[in-house]
């Protein structure tokens, strides 16, 4: 069986920004000023990119180093065409 990075330590992270979310939603409701809507909603943006960052560095010192080394069982370039692929579908946001 595979074995894959463990990213549990993001759940907290993202527990948090979901709590901040729930806050935006609040504030929205209240009326409150727009300026402060929207500086939270840039907050969350900033701590989504961060778990974001985690994750793929993860996903670089396991997964892809597995791969460049032979020993995931995927062909070094299909990871790399994979992370070619992410970088563009990320582009496009």
């Amino acid at each position: 069986m595979k074995e894959y990075p463990s990213h549990t330590e993001s759940i907290v992270a993202l527990k948090r920004i979901e709590g901040q979310v729930r806050g935006i939603q609040k504030m929205i409701q209240e009326r409150k000023y727009c300026v402060d809507i929207l500086n939270q909603i840039h907050a969350v943006m900033r701590a989504l990119a961060s778990v974001e960052d985690k994750i793929l560095e993860r996903h670089f010192n396991g997964c892809v180093s597995e791969a460049m080394r032979g020993r995931s069982g995927v062909a070094p370039a299909k990871k790399l065409e994979e992370i070619l692929h992410l970088i563009r579908q990320f582009r496009k946001l």
